[in-house]
């Protein structure tokens, strides 16, 4: 699936840096930046290196410059706003195209001269690459110059004034850290300085530090003489490498074209995110494994996220041993029934403060044994299920219990232990402690699983007794008649009765307790009061708390961040119980099919090719939050994948 983009798409600059792209290489090491070539977020960087994955990340090149000089005069083709509006790069004024399909592509034009533009990062290395053609058409020589602003910092901060940067043949050092490059061109020293206050519309308008500094002590330069057409070839790496560019761009393409051929799926906007949820996969150097890193630019790898996204981005894209590397991390790691919410660096404990991803651990084993029927893996991983069912049951920490009637309750103080899990200071905007539906669904769920792969591994237990006991309470207790819909926890609080997204896993779960009747009102009624094209409301618009728009400080985002902001992910359980509730019916498929093609419209926006996070409760007509997510992609795959094979 490629995505083109022409110049009314850049009319005015604030257009052009609506949209950016994302590139990743497997360590947590990424390159992005907007579609005109400018950088709006302090997060954005033309190489952020991971040097121990997935999170210990540096922005070694935070941006290029790029100019050509001709019949006299030198013009800009990079983009850039800056604090001092008369500083401002425009060379969007020359970008005639910009795409994206495995890999970002610009087409400048200006008097004669095309200069075509493409970069790539290799897979499991921290190294980038940028290719420049020129075609001169002119009856003089043209010279194309490249600066890179270097700045060598960890991710989200930003160099200081007395930090030196040292250029030594193919080398730049800079706090203890050593970039190489090649290049075909001409590299030039000049008298190092900083390039300072550096615009980050996008920081600004959430709150976060609106300006940022670079350095600048070089260029790389090629000469191009008349009515011939050259290259500029640059490589970047944390390490020496003979690589040159044309290797990595087309080593990307035949990597990105088999992660589409293995996943098998049929449909290009599928193919496209099957794609697009490689970029989460990352290693892990603390467990040896592999994770999931939750969203870019903001997010490192959490469990409750990667038990989500896992579904999706691993096991309906076929790449199957990256699910059970990442799933025998978490068995390695879990502990008194949990696993981690949060794993170690260095020397730090794991957290422990999530409710679900145990329970949705059970339920990622089972989705991989219905795709492999690999008995041997559920082997292993069952002591550590029973171990889960077990502890649930007793009690384990963060107020995580089975009550007399078998329901699950969670919470206390102010531990957030759901994926509303918002706190401020000492405000829990949604605290649901008590007995949150999800999570009791997903309970149910879990010792149906348990009973029938009991029943595969010859180790029976009466999950069945248990799972029919807490099946009879859930009806007798979340049914809400008058509403016709599911409490969305049982608290005695008001918090019971107001309409959220998180019935929706009752209906959706490869096991569920209500009958079909109900099942359907259910899915009638989070249509009807938190359905967008977008993604699910995650409050009512009717409900007094409810808040219409995400942004601001970051007080103002947190407080809106489940009280009706639309998020993505949630989505894919809502098409997967609609379609389970009509039969995978004719109709309803392509009822489903025709509301997806609105999400095509969303991989064009925000981060191209990918789906964001979150989008405003009120009108959802811009991505907020992370502009890449990896739940959000991989709860859509599944629904990709359930319309092709159900």
């Amino acid at each position: 699936m490629k995505f083109v983009y022409g110049k009314q798409d850049w009319a005015v600059r604030e257009r052009g840096e609506e949209n950016c792209y994302l590139l990743t290489n497997g360590l947590g090491g990424f390159s992005s930046g907007t579609m005109i070539g400018s950088n709006t977020r302090n997060d954005h960087a033309f190489f952020m290196a991971c040097e121990e994955p997935p999170n210990y990340r540096y922005n070694m090149i935070h941006r290029l410059e790029e100019e050509i000089c001709l019949g006299g005069n030198c013009f800009h083709l990079s983009s850039q706003a800056y604090m001092d509006a008369e500083l401002n790069e425009e060379g969007y004024r020359y970008l005639s195209a910009f795409s994206f399909e495995d890999y970002p592509k610009w087409i400048y034009q200006i008097d004669g001269v095309e200069v075509v533009k493409r970069i790539a990062m290799k897979q499991g290395e921290n190294l980038i690459a940028v290719i420049y053609e020129i075609d001169n058409r002119r009856k003089a020589p043209v010279n194309f110059r490249v600066i890179p602003h270097l700045q060598f910092v960890p991710k989200g901060e930003q160099p200081e004034k007395t930090q030196q940067f040292i250029l030594e043949g193919n080398r730049i050092s800079s706090k203890g850290h050593t970039l190489y490059f090649y290049t075909d061109g001409t590299t030039k020293k000049i008298q190092g300085k900083f390039a300072e206050n550096l615009y980050y519309a996008y920081d600004a308008c959430d709150g976060r530090t609106e300006k940022g500094n670079t350095f600048v002590n070089h260029y790389i330069e090629k000469q191009v003489e008349a009515q011939t057409c050259a290259y500029l070839e640059i490589v970047y790496s944390m390490r020496e490498t003979t690589l040159d560019a044309k290797q990595v761009i087309q080593e990307t393409v035949r990597y990105r074209k088999n992660l589409a051929d293995t996943s098998k799926l049929e449909h290009e906007a599928a193919k496209m995110l099957v794609k697009s949820a490689d970029q989460f996969v990352a290693e892990r150097k603390s467990t040896g494994g592999k994770t999931i890193l939750a969203g870019f630019p903001f997010f490192e790898d959490w469990g409750r996220d990667t038990m989500i996204a896992l579904a999706g981005c691993c096991i309906s894209t076929r790449q199957f041993e990256n699910v059970k590397s990442i799933l025998r991390t978490f068995a390695v790691y879990c502990k008194d029934g949990l696993m981690p919410n949060l794993f170690p660096e260095g020397k730090n404990e794991p957290r422990y403060n999530t409710v679900d991803a145990a329970l949705l651990f059970i339920q990622a084993v089972y989705l991989y044994y219905q795709k492999t029927q690999d008995v041997s893996f559920i082997a292993e991983m069952w002591p550590v299920m029973k171990e889960i069912i077990t502890c649930y049951k007793r009690g384990t920490l963060h107020g995580i219990g089975m009550d007399e009637d078998g329901l699950i309750y969670a919470g206390k103080g102010f531990d957030q232990v759901t994926w509303m899990d918002v706190r401020i200071g000492d405000i829990l905007p949604t605290p649901r402690h008590g007995k949150p539906v999800e999570i009791n669904a997903y309970w149910y769920n879990a010792l149906c699983i348990m009973e029938e792969l009991g029943e595969v591994l010859k180790d029976q237990k009466d999950y069945g007794s248990l799972s029919g006991k807490v099946k009879k309470s859930f009806q007798e207790k979340f049914w809400n008649e008058e509403a016709g819909c599911l409490k969305d926890v049982l608290s005695d609080t008001n918090a019971d009765i107001q309409i959220r997204c998180n019935q929706i896993w009752a209906v959706s779960m490869p096991f569920t307790m209500l009958d079909k009747e109900r099942e359907k009102q259910v899915v009638d009624t989070v249509f009807e009061k938190l359905y967008t094209p977008y993604g699910l409301r995650t409050l009512a618009k009717e409900d007094k708390e409810f808040h219409g728009i995400y942004g601001g400080e970051m007080l103002a985002r947190d407080l809106a961040y489940h009280q009706g902001t639309v998020w993505v992910f949630p989505m894919g359980a809502y098409y997967l119980a609609y379609l389970k509730t009509r039969d995978y019916s004719k109709e309803a498929k392509e009822k489903v099919q025709e509301q997806l093609e609105v999400l095509e419209s969303a991989m064009r926006e925000g981060c191209i090719g990918q789906l964001p996070e979150i989008y405003d409760g009120g009108n959802p007509s811009f991505s907020r939050g992370c502009f890449a997510q990896a739940w959000s992609v991989g709860e859509i795959l599944r629904v990709y994948e359930a319309l092709e094979t159900k």
